[in-house]
């Protein structure tokens, strides 16, 4: 018998290596497999065993956290190394409650009111209405009279979840193996509370604690697991009388948990009571007035399951922890299960600062809706953090730094090969907006590969002849308005330097003392004979243009700009406005490389909606100008700095 390969999965080989088989025996040496019914024999011995090795092979597959792919298996796998994947995540807004008639003052004036745990409020975005409700009942702050009516006050701002809050009760039967399963698929795991009532307990019982490991626990610890199951349900655990208190007989368990849309519920603003009241005595009560609402801050935040590329990624980095946070992957790992909305987060040692601060952990975190983190979430992740980090390393959370890169391409074309340019010029963009979304791109240390964009520009359709395409990286300076500041801004890319200057380019915006629209230009550092000094810096000025068109400098020493180390320092200054929206000056720069890189604390984003792309008929290609005589090209295209004044 010839050696054979077994580790073939194609069915035709699979026959290949039947016959083969077959013909190592005497009695089918000349036998025409072909020609003969015996070759439907073989195909239905090729067929099983295709099958077969394609199911032994998604079986090995899927025993592996990195080669799963069925999200039933890989939750299973990464629950084996203590690793709970994120619920959905319900979208929350922040509302206050207006002061609450109760009536005339008198001795049955409740003492103080109670909003009742479930709906509060409604609210709408796009045609589709959302319940908004709270998982625990919250108390007025007080009640006070004014000429002899009595007012109820919920001072603090009310969070509210959007979503539903349900309740499932368990009975406990120990002479059974009893499992507690929530039935409902899309709860939000964080609102979970947990109530267990023994036989001598009153109301609800006792509110047990949820953790996700075994640590610091006893046989007396009151507490509870949630993991993940089948059909993203979720499966309550208790503890066994070792790790955790064990269950009596008989025990009522009570689970109140809210059940969401998740991301699609971000966005609504405006809101319309739908809450119920309870007064001292626990009897409800009824307003008499409207109860007005003042939004805080809109619905956001809220997000879908963790997926199972996010599984993969986390799970392992988190055991790798050890629930301990002394490096800066362990960090990030950290950082991604207290923060379910973290998309990208950069973790940096003091010593890597510049200059360094020893005993200190910078962190930039990028949430999945938004670019900022709130001061409220801050303070949580430092408070979170403090349970895993070493003694005496402190952690400050930084705001997100984002580095643009946009692209301005010229795209030529043949017009006898397609509809028109501007279904060609769609297809670009939706090409490029697909690019973006590649994991490589959008994250901190992502890199910006020029070569993937020309190719990917190119194929995007057979009328297409070729590109030209030039790489802009930006940052947005946020101003503060009417007060001097400096502002310094690192784009961690070296800048390509035109000696002509117009290297760094900015929207326009005014400043105290000037009515006319400015803007940032440099002017690199020249020798006596006019040639770049070798330093790689240059230096900032704000210059304006008059009805003629011509250059005005209103201040001519205004910073300093390192070509090398790719940085903007601007020195102090009284901006009043700006043109762009939010305060923002977008200053832009021309990279000395082409491909782009994140580095650090730099949140990489390829920002196609602010690229520009501009599709040129090629009359050579088409034919109409074939000696080349008319052909028109964009001399500015393939160059960095095309020596105009602001940025377009």
């Amino acid at each position: 018998m010839p050696f054979t390969q077994f580790t073939n999965l194609d069915f035709d080989e699979i026959k290949v290596q039947i016959k083969d088989f077959l013909r190592s025996n005497s009695n089918f040496t000349d036998f025409d497999f072909e020609g003969s019914n015996f070759s439907v024999l073989i195909d239905t011995l090729a067929y099983n065993t295709y099958i077969n090795a394609f199911n032994a092979n998604l079986v090995a597959n899927e025993s592996f956290l990195d080669s799963a792919t069925i999200r039933e298996n890989v939750v299973s796998l990464a629950r084996n190394i203590g690793y709970v994947p994120r619920s959905r995540t319900a979208a929350t807004a922040s509302i206050r409650i207006g002061d609450i008639n109760l009536g005339a003052t008198n001795d049955s004036t409740p003492k103080f009111l109670t909003l009742r745990t479930g709906l509060v409020c409604v609210g709408n975005v796009q045609n589709t209405t959302y319940r908004f409700s709270i998982p625990e009942d919250i108390t007025s702050s007080r009640v006070r009279d004014i000429g002899g009516t009595s007012f109820a006050q919920f001072e603090n701002p009310i969070t509210i979840f959007e979503g539903t809050v349900l309740q499932r009760v368990y009975r406990v039967d120990t002479s059974q193996d009893q499992r507690y399963i929530i039935d409902s698929p899309n709860i939000d795991s964080s609102t979970l509370t947990v109530y267990v009532k023994g036989t001598n307990d009153v109301g609800l019982g006792r509110k047990y604690s949820m953790v996700d490991n075994i640590l610091n626990l006893d046989k007396n610890s009151e507490i509870y697991l949630a993991q993940e199951i089948q059909d993203e349900k979720y499966e309550i655990l208790f503890g066994d009388g070792l790790f955790g208190r064990k269950l009596e007989n008989a025990s009522i368990i009570t689970a109140k948990y809210l059940v969401t849309d998740g991301e699609t519920g971000n966005g609504p603003s405006n809101f319309s009571f739908q809450g119920s009241f309870t007064q001292s005595d626990g009897t409800l009560f009824t307003p008499s007035d409207t109860i007005d609402i003042t939004t805080v801050s809109s619905a956001s935040n809220g997000a879908e399951s963790e997926d199972v590329s996010s599984i993969k990624y986390f799970a392992p980095r988190l055991y790798s922890a050890q629930y301990r946070a002394v490096t800066p992957r362990d960090y990030e790992a950290i950082i991604g299960t207290i923060f379910p909305r973290t998309e990208s987060v950069a973790v940096i040692g003091g010593e890597e600062l510049d200059p360094p601060q020893f005993g200190k952990v910078q962190i930039s975190i990028k949430p999945k809706n938004g670019t900022f983190v709130s001061d409220f979430d801050k303070s949580q992740i430092k408070n979170k953090l403090k349970n895993f980090a070493i003694a005496g390393i402190n952690s400050e959370i930084v705001d997100l730094k984002i580095l643009y890169v946009e692209i301005d391409s010229n795209v030529y074309y043949n017009p006898s090969s397609v509809a028109s340019s501007e279904t060609l010029k769609t297809e670009i963009v939706d090409a490029l907006n697909q690019y973006a979304s590649n994991v490589e791109i959008n994250k901190f240390g992502g890199r910006f590969k020029f070569s993937k964009i020309n190719t990917l520009i190119d194929r995007v359709d057979n009328a297409i002849t070729s590109n030209i395409t030039k790489v802009i990286v930006r940052r947005d300076l946020k101003a503060l308005l009417n007060q001097f500041a400096q502002y310094e801004l690192c784009y961690g890319n070296r800048f390509f330097i035109n000696p002509a200057g117009f290297n760094v380019k900015s929207t326009g915006f005014t400043i105290n003392g000037f009515t006319q629209v400015a803007y940032i230009t440099d002017v690199p550092n020249k020798n006596a004979s006019g040639n770049l000094d070798g330093s790689m810096k240059g230096t900032l000025s704000v210059v304006s243009k008059n009805n003629k068109n011509q250059q005005i400098v209103l201040i001519k020493d205004a910073g300093i700009v390192d070509y090398k180390k790719g940085e903007v320092i601007l020195n102090t200054i009284n901006i009043t406005s700006t043109v762009s929206e939010n305060n923002i000056i977008e200053v832009q720069a021309f990279p000395e490389s082409n491909d782009v890189i994140g580095l650090k604390d730099l949140y990489l984003n390829f920002d196609v909606s602010n690229s520009t792309i501009n599709t040129v008929k090629d009359v050579i290609a088409s034919g109409e100008d074939v000696s080349g005589v008319v052909f028109q090209r964009d001399y500015y295209t393939s160059s960095y700095s095309n020596g105009d004044l602001e940025r377009k």
